[in-house]
Protein backbone atom coordinates (compact mmCIF):
# COMPACT_ATOMS: atom_id res chain seq x y z
CA UNK A 1 0.00 0.00 0.00
CA UNK A 2 1.26 3.61 -0.93
CA UNK A 3 0.83 5.99 2.07
CA UNK A 4 0.11 9.17 -0.27
CA UNK A 5 -2.94 7.14 -2.27
CA UNK A 6 -4.50 6.48 0.30
CA UNK A 7 -4.40 9.45 1.98
CA UNK A 8 -5.53 11.25 -1.26
CA UNK A 9 -8.62 8.41 -1.77
CA UNK A 10 -9.98 8.80 2.09
CA UNK A 11 -10.10 12.64 1.83
CA UNK A 12 -10.30 14.04 -2.03
CA UNK A 13 -14.42 13.88 -2.16
CA UNK A 14 -14.04 16.26 0.74
CA UNK A 15 -12.05 19.16 -1.38
CA UNK A 16 -13.37 18.31 -4.69
CA UNK A 17 -10.09 16.17 -5.32
CA UNK A 18 -8.02 19.03 -4.26
CA UNK A 19 -5.78 16.79 -1.34
CA UNK A 20 -1.69 17.21 -1.98
CA UNK A 21 1.59 16.02 -0.63
CA UNK A 22 3.56 19.11 1.03
CA UNK A 23 1.63 21.92 -0.74
CA UNK A 24 -0.69 22.99 -3.17
CA UNK A 25 -0.07 24.72 -6.40
CA UNK A 26 -0.79 28.83 -6.89
CA UNK A 27 -3.77 29.68 -7.31
CA UNK A 28 -5.55 26.47 -6.28
CA UNK A 29 -9.07 27.08 -5.12
CA UNK A 30 -9.68 26.60 -1.61
CA UNK A 31 -10.71 24.95 0.71
CA UNK A 32 -8.30 22.10 0.03
CA UNK A 33 -5.78 20.27 2.20
CA UNK A 34 -2.04 19.12 2.45
CA UNK A 35 -0.12 16.91 4.50
CA UNK A 36 3.29 15.77 4.76
CA UNK A 37 4.97 12.90 6.94
CA UNK A 38 6.76 14.06 9.99
CA UNK A 39 8.28 11.53 10.88
CA UNK A 40 7.56 8.28 13.39
CA UNK A 41 8.73 4.91 15.06
CA UNK A 42 10.73 2.74 13.12
CA UNK A 43 9.59 -0.32 13.13
CA UNK A 44 12.97 -2.48 13.58
CA UNK A 45 13.21 -6.62 14.42
CA UNK A 46 15.21 -8.23 16.43
CA UNK A 47 16.37 -10.67 14.13
CA UNK A 48 16.87 -8.17 11.58
CA UNK A 49 14.19 -9.13 9.10
CA UNK A 50 12.39 -6.15 7.29
CA UNK A 51 8.79 -5.38 8.68
CA UNK A 52 5.90 -5.57 6.50
CA UNK A 53 4.41 -2.78 8.01
CA UNK A 54 5.08 0.93 8.79
CA UNK A 55 4.46 3.30 11.70
CA UNK A 56 4.33 7.19 10.03
CA UNK A 57 3.03 10.54 11.85
CA UNK A 58 1.60 12.50 9.63
CA UNK A 59 0.69 16.70 9.70
CA UNK A 60 -2.78 17.05 7.66
CA UNK A 61 -3.45 20.58 6.68
CA UNK A 62 -6.61 22.33 5.96
CA UNK A 63 -7.02 25.40 4.07
CA UNK A 64 -9.96 28.03 3.91
CA UNK A 65 -11.19 31.05 3.62
CA UNK A 66 -13.06 31.37 6.93
CA UNK A 67 -12.15 29.90 10.18
CA UNK A 68 -15.85 28.28 10.58
CA UNK A 69 -15.08 26.78 7.01
CA UNK A 70 -11.58 25.76 8.12
CA UNK A 71 -12.46 24.19 11.40
CA UNK A 72 -15.69 22.31 10.21
CA UNK A 73 -13.32 20.73 7.22
CA UNK A 74 -11.11 19.74 10.02
CA UNK A 75 -13.28 17.75 11.83
CA UNK A 76 -14.43 16.34 8.67
CA UNK A 77 -11.31 14.94 8.07
CA UNK A 78 -10.78 14.00 11.44
CA UNK A 79 -13.49 11.69 11.16
CA UNK A 80 -12.90 10.41 7.56
CA UNK A 81 -9.22 9.22 8.70
CA UNK A 82 -10.14 7.35 11.71
CA UNK A 83 -12.63 5.26 9.65
CA UNK A 84 -9.95 4.11 7.34
CA UNK A 85 -9.09 0.92 8.13
CA UNK A 86 -6.05 -0.07 5.71
CA UNK A 87 -4.41 3.23 8.00
CA UNK A 88 -5.20 2.32 11.61
CA UNK A 89 -5.69 5.91 12.39
CA UNK A 90 -4.31 6.97 16.04
CA UNK A 91 -5.10 11.03 16.65
CA UNK A 92 -2.45 12.25 18.01
CA UNK A 93 -3.14 15.88 18.11
CA UNK A 94 -6.05 17.98 18.39
CA UNK A 95 -6.71 20.51 15.53
CA UNK A 96 -4.78 23.59 15.71
CA UNK A 97 -6.03 26.41 14.48
CA UNK A 98 -3.45 28.78 12.13
CA UNK A 99 -3.63 32.01 9.48
CA UNK A 100 -1.66 32.47 6.30
CA UNK A 101 -0.46 35.53 6.32
CA UNK A 102 0.79 35.84 2.57
CA UNK A 103 -2.46 33.91 1.10
CA UNK A 104 -5.10 34.99 3.90
CA UNK A 105 -6.26 31.63 3.99
CA UNK A 106 -7.55 30.36 7.39
CA UNK A 107 -6.49 26.54 8.72
CA UNK A 108 -6.15 24.26 10.97
CA UNK A 109 -3.43 21.72 11.25
CA UNK A 110 -3.23 18.05 12.91
CA UNK A 111 -1.19 14.84 13.63
CA UNK A 112 -2.20 11.57 13.29
CA UNK A 113 -0.60 8.37 12.89
CA UNK A 114 -1.07 5.63 10.45
CA UNK A 115 0.18 2.11 10.84
CA UNK A 116 -0.38 0.40 7.06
Amino acid sequence: MILEATIFNALHELVDNRVFPDFAPEGTPRPYITYQAVGGNPINMIDGTVPDKELTRVQVNVWAGTRLEASGLGKQVENTLRDVAALQTTVLTGRMATFDEATKLRGTMQDFEFFF
